[in-house]
């Protein structure tokens, strides 16, 4: 039987071992980015992360969301950077006062998915607003990802731009789903409906079903990628130096060529531009 001395010796060995045990065992650094869907569903991040924390020993976990939800998990403080694509959000959240600094990082562009039938007679255009006035006078399946993402928001603008009021022509034809761009691929292969979707995001697809590219190459369906540490003067406990750390190597040389060497059966997902000015 153990007696009450020896118990006390059992003891003060613990806490004598226990700091030396904690010093033995450095704490794993992390940050938190809250980023658009399509920078995981393309891939990108499976590609990005494990050359950054190679160099820096710093873990990246990723909050994937729409870029409306991921901005506002940025305003909460619940994440240390926001990646994201809609640029007027963006520099809105930054004059808000809830980032720091917009750069841009890299582009790539929308391209409207829909069945090889082509029920709207739109496949081959280069005008994205013809084709969505088509889509809309013959009542063509539509797939909205209805999430308030960055797609979601390029979406309704060109809209807009094609002079239709959505909210108040939309039918049956126009389905609302709430989810990211991986679910309104899918249900668009299952039903043959019409989808905009970012290029990166469809060339990393596999569920196709019967879909193709339809409309391309229009100026307006350009996509522009921007990055932003979240205040450390909004939310102290915001990691500032490595959520800066990680920042800085997406817009070096480094980063950018790691973006660009990016590719799937030889196609380019991302066009790095963080020297652009304006971008």
């Amino acid at each position: 039987m153990i007696d009450r001395k020896m118990w006390l010796v059992l003891g003060l060995a613990l806490v004598a071992s226990g700091p030396a045990f904690a010093q033995g065992t450095p704490a794993e650094r992390f940050i938190t980015v809250s980023s658009t869907t399509s920078t995981t569903d393309s891939g990108l991040f499976t590609h990005l992360l494990p050359l950054f924390k190679a160099k820096t020993g710093i873990e990246v976990r990723v909050v994937s969301q729409g870029t409306g939800q991921a901005l506002d998990t940025g305003r909460r403080g619940d994440a240390d950077v926001v990646f994201v694509h809609a640029r007027a959000q963006e520099l809105k959240f930054v004059e808000e006062g809830f980032g720091v600094e917009r750069k841009p990082v890299m582009y790539n562009d929308f391209v409207l998915i829909g069945p090889k039938a082509d029920p709207a007679g739109i496949k081959g255009g280069k005008d994205i607003v013809t084709a969505l006035k088509a889509v809309q006078a013959k009542g063509s399946l539509f797939i909205s990802r209805g999430d308030k993402s960055g797609t979601h928001s390029a979406e309704l603008n060109l809209w807009k731009a094609a002079e239709i009021d959505i909210e108040k022509v939309k039918g049956p034809w126009y389905r609302e789903i709430g989810q990211g761009m991986g679910a309104a691929l899918n249900m668009a292969s299952a039903q043959n409906g019409y989808v905009l979707s970012d290029r990166a995001t469809w060339l990393n697809f596999r569920n196709r079903g019967d879909l193709d590219i339809v409309v391309e190459g229009d100026r307006r369906l350009f996509n522009q990628y921007g990055v932003m540490l979240v205040n450390p003067a909004k939310h102290s406990h915001v990691k500032k130096a490595e959520g800066q750390a990680f920042i800085d190597w997406l817009v070096s040389p480094e980063g950018q060529k790691a973006i660009s060497d990016y590719k799937i059966g030889g196609a380019s997902l991302f066009f790095p531009n963080a020297t652009q000015p304006g971008a």
